[in-house]
């Protein structure tokens, strides 16, 4: 089964904005598309808005209502008819692992879209576009990311971490979930965890060791959307760094002292920026296919995505 990711229709490539144009994104493009399925969408095509078409806009009324409106003539509303669209499309999304949006659209936009006042006074760029705002009402745990911020590394890789994990959450809990099920996919992602969000790992250690607290419908929802949260703070090389040890502890007692001492400074490089991830991951897993360790063998840490992405930098 190959890993679906839903994505604005413009952002790959389909002439749907408001200027009869797109906004193809070059990594959706050559990086990610050889390796998942792109569900487009465009809520404004799916409206039946045509292409080039007059531009719309987010703005709040006297009583706090955000509305989505002709940018000329507010009293052309397009905010109920929108609603009703997402409450008929996103339940056919639920199998989604993830979804790329076009930044800045009154309808895609994660952050920073414009919202004007009903003057039409500018009130910030402080908005989220209508349909993502549904979209992540509608799935709280999916890895949503807009087109312009998959630019920035270290929320490219938090991005393509989650939407795998999404995946395989999804393929794990195929025939329905359990509190066994659970542990076992937590004890797979706890290093994942550990290196993105310390914090985040003792609480879902503590809710995993806790599943009778929770029916079990409200135990998935929690530690599913709890975890992916806890995935997207992006990882550092402190975090990384202290992950690398806990793994290296696995091997003390077969590692010769020099083996030892040379992953212990491959990874104090890596923490001090000298050197990549790669590296000591390489290093680890040469060991571990040495020194055969089931449990260090299943942790998706050492292989979160495809190698081809080229993301462990």
């Amino acid at each position: 089964m190959t890993v679906k990711i839903g994505v604005s229709a413009c952002v790959v490539g389909q002439r749907v904005r408001f200027d009869g144009g797109h906004k193809l994104s070059a990594f959706c493009q050559h990086t990610l598309a050889p390796l998942v399925e792109f569900v487009p969408f465009c809520p404004e095509m799916a409206l039946g808005m045509p292409s080039p078409r007059p531009a719309i806009r987010l703005m709040k009324t006297a009583l706090g209502d955000i509305r989505l409106v002709n940018n000329k003539d507010d009293s052309l509303d397009y905010t109920d008819a929108m609603l009703a669209l997402c409450a008929e499309q996103l339940p056919q999304m639920q199998g989604l692992a993830g979804y790329v949006v076009c930044a800045k659209s009154p309808t895609c936009g994660l952050e920073r879209v414009r919202l004007v006042d009903d003057r039409g006074v500018l009130l910030g760029k402080i908005a989220t576009g209508l349909f993502t705002h549904e979209l992540h009402k509608t799935y709280p745990w999916l890895p949503i990311e807009e087109d312009g911020r998959l630019l920035d590394p270290g929320l490219r890789e938090s991005f393509i971490t989650r939407v795998y994990a999404l995946d395989a959450w999804q393929r794990h809990m195929a025939d329905g979930f359990s509190a066994g099920k659970l542990v076992q996919f937590h004890s797979q992602y706890k290093f994942v965890v550990m290196a993105h969000n310390p914090t985040a790992y003792r609480e879902l250690g503590r809710l995993v060791a806790n599943p009778k607290l929770f029916a079990e419908t409200e135990l998935a929802k929690r530690y599913l959307t709890d975890f992916m949260q806890a995935l997207s703070t992006v990882a550092t090389r402190k975090t990384h760094a202290n992950v690398l040890m806990h793994l290296q502890g696995f091997f003390k007692k077969v590692l010769s002292s020099d083996a030892k001492q040379e992953l212990l400074e491959l990874i104090h490089q890596y923490r001090q920026g000298h050197a990549p991830l790669l590296a000591p991951l390489t290093l680890l897993k040469h060991h571990l296919r040495l020194n055969p360790h089931d449990y260090v063998a299943a942790q998706r840490y050492l292989q979160p995505y495809p190698a081809q992405l080229g993301l462990q930098a």
